[in-house]
């Protein structure tokens, strides 16, 4: 069996490395990683796939810091033309960037298997590309390798399983989180920043980047005026992504009492996850992450598609209102995150269980 990987962005080889490394297990399984070069930056070299036990691309398209549709556009052509010379069985595809949109493209005009791991989520936001992505590529797999049960209940309201042939349905499964195998997995290689001055053992950890914050000034100074009510308290960690950074300088807007600190890698990141008190984001992926790690999360989003950890308490979303995030902290801050009876996202066995389900698929 020959499997195609698409991957665009470094969170995507980070999850796809779990997978690769339960595909090592199985000679009968040749893997061929294509990199579309979406969000390349100069961490994705060497050095990161070294650090990260991950395998090297075997393609690198290089395309990136275009438009969506040029972008898109360019990976369908380059993509179809490293599946028509590696003849995959499989296409397989993670999440929702337009790297995963391109590859299930391909996969289906040219009739290749087409596994799409991640599948189901919603944010209900057709606003976000992230939101039409997912929906698309849904709609044209295979397999659905879904993360939680809410991700499978998302598609049967929407009519899935489809029909694929005369006697073939897609197939929906709930595998696990491919991101809590990659969790436990990195822990133990976790990594202090080099970078970081520590004020106590006691801090938060708050990442913010998404467009929908940064690209609106009244939510992004009410933001900074509810962090920098807290951080007189506690300490705030943020590692400022570069783009944030010159936003919130060219807004003035005030972070006198924040740490702000350079990105940081994913080792670093984990480490930071691992010994905060408190995680406050607008990421996706780190709201889980916290759950990983029994941190308590307070979401600066007024949606997300991890609605099980709203609904459990362990994530509580604000918004961009202050009031809520001052609320949300006061009432969150010194929880004790209890997770022992719960198995929201496979327990560290969606890859093992995403194998299994490809062997035995006919």
């Amino acid at each position: 069996m020959k499997i195609l990987t698409i991957l665009g962005a470094r969170p995507q080889f980070i999850k796809a490395g779990s997978v690769s490394r339960e595909i090592a297990k199985h000679k009968e399984i040749e893997e061929i990683i294509v990199h579309t070069g979406q969000h390349y930056d100069t961490n994705m070299s060497d050095i990161f796939f070294e650090e990260m036990k991950i395998p090297k691309p075997h393609y690198f398209l290089g395309i990136g810091g275009k438009s969506h549709g040029a972008m898109t556009g360019q990976m369908i052509e380059k993509i179809e033309e490293v599946c028509l010379k590696e003849k995959p069985d499989w296409v397989m595809v993670y999440g929702d960037t337009n790297s995963t949109l391109a590859g299930s493209i391909v996969a289906s005009k040219l009739h290749i298997k087409l596994a799409h791991i991640e599948a189901g989520l919603r944010s209900f936001n057709m606003k976000m590309p992230e939101e039409v992505n997912r929906i698309l590529t849904d709609r044209v797999s295979d397999i659905l390798f879904c993360p939680t049960d809410t991700a499978v209940e998302n598609l049967k309201k929407e009519g899935f399983p489809f029909k694929l042939s005369t006697n073939n349905y897609q197939l929906i499964t709930n595998c696990g989180d491919v991101m809590q195998d990659g969790a436990l997995f990195y822990k133990q290689f976790a990594k202090k920043p080099s970078n970081l001055q520590l004020q106590t053992s006691n801090f938060i950890l708050c990442t913010i980047h998404r467009a929908e914050n940064t690209d609106d000034e009244q939510r992004l100074r009410d933001i900074f005026k509810a962090l920098n009510e807290i951080a007189k308290e506690k300490q705030i960690i943020l590692p400022l992504h570069p783009r944030t950074k010159k936003i919130i300088e060219n807004l003035k807007i005030d972070t006198q009492n924040l740490t702000l600190i350079d990105p940081v890698g994913y080792l670093e990141m984990v480490w930071l996850i691992d010994n905060c008190s408190l995680v406050m984001t607008d990421s996706g992926g780190l709201q889980k992450e916290a759950y990983f790690f029994e941190k308590q999360c307070i979401t600066l989003r007024d949606e997300t598609e991890w609605v099980e950890l709203v609904d459990n308490g362990f994530n509580v979303l604000v918004g961009a209102n202050k009031e809520k995030i001052l609320n949300a902290y006061k009432t969150t801050s010194n929880l004790k995150l209890e997770t022992s009876n719960l198995n929201l996202y496979g327990e560290g066995k969606a890859s093992e269980n995403i194998i299994k389900e490809l062997i035995s698929y006919e």
